[in-house]
């Protein structure tokens, strides 16, 4: 691999010039809102070239996604807001001042106690900003596991936890029957409260055994649509139809998909 700094400025003159007077004329018309949709589908397909583990294909989503830094980057340059060169200084003295025990005195000798300084000092950094709650500021836009994670971890950092992984579970057994009786009542709102509580202590027993349920969910959803489509083309060369093929023998090939995978990993 080449030994060379990557110079980023490419991107940032390469930016100008679409959004120039003489530029694209789709680049040209983008704001900071009808690129967030761009900005969250970059950042997933980072997540999935990451599950690939293909390099390559790693290397390629994290440069769409870096362009698209540099293109909210280069419309609040032409505000007069700041610049490229600002968001990186940002981060850098950000980065600095969160690692003291790297860069200065302090000392954090485990992941945890990194994790527990980390917390301390963006709560320094913010106690001169508007005080909206200690929890207010994880992204509402988050999808709803990823920020119910986030807000089970950053509300155990502040002593607002279980003791061990067995008091969750009971806690997950308590909300299950909750869910059941509500089922029974056929009540909508009470199936709805207990489904979502139900919801909340599962990302805890992740949080306990260290599993982002976030990422659980989304392989167990490409596992789900690989073993379909196992199922699916089987029946296709078959000639038969999936809607027309009994259950047993749509959990036979089940299995058969399963066994597959195992092979395969």
């Amino acid at each position: 691999m080449e030994n060379r700094k990557p110079d980023i400025t490419k991107l940032e003159a390469l930016m100008e010039r679409l959004r120039a007077k003489d530029g694209c004329p789709w680049d040209k018309e983008q704001t900071n809102e009808t690129l967030t949709p761009f900005i969250i589908e970059e950042a997933y397909e980072v997540i999935q070239a990451i599950d690939s583990k293909d390099a390559a294909h790693i290397k390629e989503e994290l440069g769409d996604l870096l362009f698209q830094v540099v293109f909210v980057s280069q419309i609040a340059k032409e505000k007069g807001e700041y610049t490229l060169s600002d968001v990186i200084d940002s981060s850098h003295a950000k980065m600095i001042n969160r690692h003291p025990h790297v860069f200065g005195e302090s000392r954090a000798d485990t992941p945890e106690e990194v994790l527990r300084q980390w917390a301390e000092i963006k709560k320094e950094e913010k106690k001169d900003k508007e005080d909206k709650g200690y929890l207010a500021g994880i992204p509402e836009v988050l999808p709803a596991l990823l920020r119910a994670h986030k807000v089970s971890q950053k509300a155990a950092r502040a002593g607002f936890d279980w003791k061990d992984v067995s008091e969750v579970l009971l806690k997950l057994d308590e909300e299950i029957n909750e869910f059941k009786d509500a089922v029974k009542n056929r009540n909508a709102k009470e199936m709805e409260d207990e489904l979502g509580d139900l919801f909340f202590t599962l990302v805890n027993v992740g949080r306990f055994l260290e599993v982002n349920p976030e990422d659980a969910l989304r392989k167990t959803i490409a596992k789900f649509i690989s073993r379909f489509h196992h199922i699916e083309r089987t029946l296709i060369q078959r000639g038969d139809d999936l809607s027309s093929t009994p259950i047993d023998e749509l959990e036979r090939l089940w299995q058969e998909a399963k066994k597959r995978e195992k092979k395969e990993s």
